[in-house]
């Protein structure tokens, strides 16, 4: 599961590194998008990982 937050956090900065260079529009709202469900789905992994007994 951790393999795929990392997967997605990849692609949220590359989907965001045009937006970053001055290209505005929908690149920048999908890279936040993306960016901010690598974050939940890390803390998710995260939560279960700790209640398993097991370290991340």
């Amino acid at each position: 599961m951790s393999g795929w937050t990392v997967t997605f956090l990849i692609a949220a900065l590359v989907a965001g590194m045009p937006a970053f260079g001055g290209v505005p529009g929908l690149a920048m709202v999908a890279a936040r998008i993306v960016f901010f469900a690598a974050l939940v789905a890390a803390a998710v992994t995260g939560l279960i990982a700790m209640s398993k007994g097991r370290r991340s």
